[in-house]
């Protein structure tokens, strides 16, 4: 265990798990985009980010590339979500991800962290 500081863990409270949470983003949520995903997001009362994946096999086709690509985000969410307000956040890729390195994503993803970070603060 490092002594950075800190919670960096992904425990279950932080995910959305029930379908009536995806529905409730989905149904009332701000989004935020680029060429590599879309994140919609919304407050919620747990007063923590949570995090949700749909990620379809219509855009991935390989479960290979769906599992690198939820690993990665769920990888950067786990770092960042102590930063982000209390919201709950589904991510969607787009069909370009797939093809896209690692580094590239993950940048990709730190520039929609900050806008959600941004967007969410009093004014």
């Amino acid at each position: 265990m490092s002594s950075l500081g800190g919670d960096y863990s992904f425990p279950r409270s932080v995910r959305l798990t029930r379908s009536q949470d995806f529905k409730a983003v989905f149904a009332g949520a701000e989004k935020q985009a680029n060429r590599y995903l879309t994140v919609l997001y919304r407050p919620n009362t747990v007063e923590q980010a949570r995090l949700g994946l749909a990620i379809s096999k219509r855009v991935a086709k390989r479960a290979s590339d769906r599992n690198r690509i939820k690993r990665l985000i769920r990888e950067s969410f786990r770092q960042i979500r102590n930063d982000l307000p209390a919201v709950d956040i589904v991510v969607m890729v787009r069909p370009i991800a797939c093809n896209t390195e690692n580094a590239t994503l993950l940048a990709s993803l730190y520039s929609l962290w900050q806008r959600i970070i941004q967007s969410c603060e009093p004014c």
